[in-house]
Order: C-alpha cells, then sequence, then structure tokens
C-alpha cells in the first residue's frame, strides 16, 4: 500500500478475508466503494468478505434483481447497503430507486458496475477495480479518493 493505492492478488479463497481487512483499514473513514470487474470477477464475493469483516450474519448475495440489498453490521450497529446496477441503462433510474440519497448516508455502500452513476459518485468513492488471471487468479487495485 502507497499513498492512495494498494494492489492485492488473491490466489485461495482464505485471501478474501485477508484483503477485506485490509481494504477496511486502507479506507480509513471512507464508506462508498465502486467495484469494477466483469461477470464473475469476484466484486460480491469481496463484498461478501468485507460485510463478514463488519459482522453481518445476513446472507450477502449480488442484488442483481433487488438492485439494492440491506444488511445489519451487528459489530457497527448499523446498515450496510450493497448495490448492482448492471441492469439500469439510464442514471435517472439509480435516482429513481434512491440511490443517490443512500450515497449522501454515513453507512457503508457498496455499489458493483458504478459506471452508470460513477459521474455522480466518483469524486467520493473509493474504487476497487478487480481483473482475472491466469489459475482463478485475481488482481485486485484498490483507489481512494485522493489518488483516483
Amino acid at each position: 500500500m502507497t499513498n492512495g493505492k494498494a494492489t492485492f492478488t488473491v490466489v485461495t479463497l482464505d485471501d478474501w478475508e485477508e484483503i477485506a481487512r485490509e481494504l477496511l483499514q486502507f479506507a480509513g473513514a471512507g464508506r462508498k466503494f465502486l467495484l469494477y470487474g466483469e461477470v464473475g470477477a469476484g466484486k460480491t464475493t469481496l463484498v461478501q468478505a468485507v460485510c463478514r469483516q463488519l459482522g453481518v450474519h445476513d446472507l450477502v448475495q449480488s442484488p442483481t434483481f433487488s438492485l439494492i440489498n440491506e444488511y445489519w453490521s451487528a459489530v457497527r450497529k448499523e446498515p450496510v447497503f450493497h448495490a448492482d446496477l448492471y441492469r439500469l441503462r439510464h442514471p435517472d433510474e439509480a435516482i429513481d430507486i434512491g440511490l443517490l440519497d443512500l450515497f449522501d448516508g454515513p453507512h457503508f455502500l457498496f455499489i458493483e458496475w458504478p459506471e452508470i452513476v460513477e459521474s455522480y459518485l466518483i469524486s467520493e468513492s473509493i474504487q476497487i477495480r478487480i481483473s482475472t488471471g491466469d489459475n482463478s487468479t485475481r488482481k485486485i487495485v484498490i483507489l481512494r479518493p485522493d489518488a483516483a
């Protein structure tokens, strides 16, 4: 980790848990995360690992059809929101589902497929870019707003 950028490599399932711990530490006070990556890259897997670190006991799954899932952090005593914007076709749809309102709150918010709304959110968000490598490895690059 240097300044506002951190890079990790995932080789085993246990690596996700370590990266989730490090992500929360690296994020500092940051609570808004934009997750980029192809289908199957590991965006939801990372959100699941971070939610475990936050003490979420709910089933954490991709909100592809519900668009936004809400979980409860037993550790932080607050909600955690998880959005998947893959199916949205226009930025106004994000406003219609209340996403921008969630962005203004003090809680954790993880957004998969954020491209459609990034012009609204990018300057205040932690970007997470996940790419696939050989033999099922993943490369994760995390950028804080001060480094993006």
